[in-house]
């Protein structure tokens, strides 16, 4: 199972030097294709200082087809849906613009990325992306208020 084999390739050498901002782990050890990735908002974003929770799934076909990527972690934000599914629009991630040469990692650090710089051009949540382009102010404050409530871990 050569998917197998570069699924674990790619998890060592992610554990191992993770991106900045940027954690992962297996959602449960015995499956490959299951990972919890914790990522940390960006500083100067409206996320800074929030903890996230992204699902990262890997299909069986593995690079040949693109893993999906969701917050399981409720984000306010143009490029991930407003619903219990969090999925997220990269469009790398698309099945015509996937490639299999294309890494976790770089998924992984683009969709880190798109927390600092969302594309409003190419929103899923078209009231939000708006927003955004409209009355960011406002935008950011929302954005804020929803990384408090939700993404903040409690200090005990």
């Amino acid at each position: 199972m050569g998917s197998q084999k570069r699924i674990a390739k790619e998890l060592a050498e992610l554990m191992e030097s993770p991106p900045a901002g940027i954690s992962v782990q297996l959602a449960d050890e015995s499956n490959l294709y299951e990972w919890k990735v914790y990522m940390e908002g960006p500083e100067g974003s409206p996320y800074h200082n929030g903890k996230f929770l992204v699902k990262l799934t890997l299909p069986t076909e593995y690079p040949f087809k693109p893993p999906t990527v969701s917050f399981a972690t409720k984000i306010y934000h143009p490029n991930v849906t407003n619903d219990d599914k969090g999925s997220m629009c990269l469009g790398m991630l698309r099945p015509d613009e996937w490639k299999p040469s294309s890494r976790i990692a770089a998924v992984l650090q683009f969709a880190r990325q798109l927390l600092d710089e969302p594309m409003p051009d190419d929103a899923v949540e078209g009231r939000i992306a708006e927003q955004y382009k409209n009355d960011r102010p406002r935008y950011e404050e929302i954005a804020r208020e929803w990384t408090r409530k939700f993404a903040t871990e409690e200090k005990a």
